[in-house]
Parts: structure tokens; C-alpha cells; sequence
């Protein structure tokens, strides 16, 4: 078998259907679209959610839930990332994380989670959130844990 003669399975290629070519075809005069109205015409195309007219399903349900205005969604950091991108004695920051690309910072901050090992690098980590494990291995190297407050929540502390 080469590649000049590759052929398509039987039954796998149809042919296509030749429509508005004289009455003896078949399919001539209206080519298969009925008389008139908008379908009859070249360009018609509906969206797919259209009901004919009628109230679509998505504006007859109502509406249900809500946003919660405090809680935040959090940009997620694992401790071997740290590790791999990260000198000993280095002090870690959202901003530090930011600058260097690791973590895009959402609403919330970054939380820092546990899943690999700090591999005996004291870092100073200055994040919205920690895991316990994390805290656990970080200090465990001789590194320090220090939370802040996200700028977010701090506009909320703030105004209450």
C-alpha cells in the first residue's frame, strides 16, 4: 500500500445531492425547500436554542443561586513549584510570584497547598492562605509562614 493509492472504504464517501436541475432530477424547481417563506430563502439560517417563536426554555426557567460578594477564588501554588523555582532563603510574595509568572493572582490572593517537599530550602512565604500540610513542611525545613490579608478583603475589612 503507498500513499498514491489510498482509497476510502466502500459506503464511507457519499455522493453529494445535485438539487435544482430540472424537473426529471427530482429535485428541481424548489430544490427540496417547499414554497416559499424565510426557509425558501438563500441565507436563512436560525440559532440553535430557536423555539419557532415561542418563549425559549432558558428565559421561561427562573433564574436560580447567586454570587457571593465575599468569597473569592484563589490562585492555587504547589510546594515543589517552589522549590524548583525558588533559592534558599528566599522571601516569597504574591507580587514575587506574579513578577516571575508562576501564578496569575485572582481576587482572592494565592493559596499555597502541599503536594511535594521544599527539599530543605528555608523560604519566608508572605501568602492570602496555606494548607496545613504546607505550613507543616515549610516549617519543618526551617523556612516561616506569614499570612496577609488580600487587597480585596481589605477594602471589605475596611469599609465595615
Amino acid at each position: 500500500m503507498e500513499l498514491h493509492n489510498l482509497q476510502h472504504a466502500d459506503g464511507a464517501k457519499k455522493k453529494m445531492k445535485r438539487v435544482g436541475r430540472g424537473h426529471a432530477s427530482g429535485t428541481g424547481k424548489t430544490a427540496g425547500r417547499g414554497h416559499k417563506g424565510q426557509k425558501s430563502r438563500s441565507g436563512y439560517s436560525r440559532k440553535p436554542a430557536f423555539e419557532g417563536g415561542q418563549m425559549p426554555l432558558n428565559r421561561r426557567l427562573p433564574k436560580r443561586g447567586f454570587n457571593h460578594q465575599k468569597r473569592h477564588p484563589m490562585a492555587e501554588l504547589n510546594l515543589d513549584v517552589l522549590a524548583i523555582k525558588f533559592e534558599d532563603g528566599a522571601v516569597i510574595t504574591t507580587d514575587t510570584l506574579q513578577e516571575r509568572g508562576i501564578v496569575k493572582v485572582l481576587a482572592g490572593g494565592v493559596k499555597l497547598l502541599g503536594r511535594g517537599d521544599v527539599d530543605g530550602k528555608k523560604f519566608t512565604v508572605r501568602v492570602e492562605a496555606v494548607s496545613a500540610s504546607a505550613k507543616e513542611k515549610i516549617e519543618k525545613a526551617g523556612g516561616a509562614v506569614e499570612l496577609v490579608v488580600a487587597p480585596e478583603a481589605a477594602v471589605e475589612v475596611a469599609a465595615k
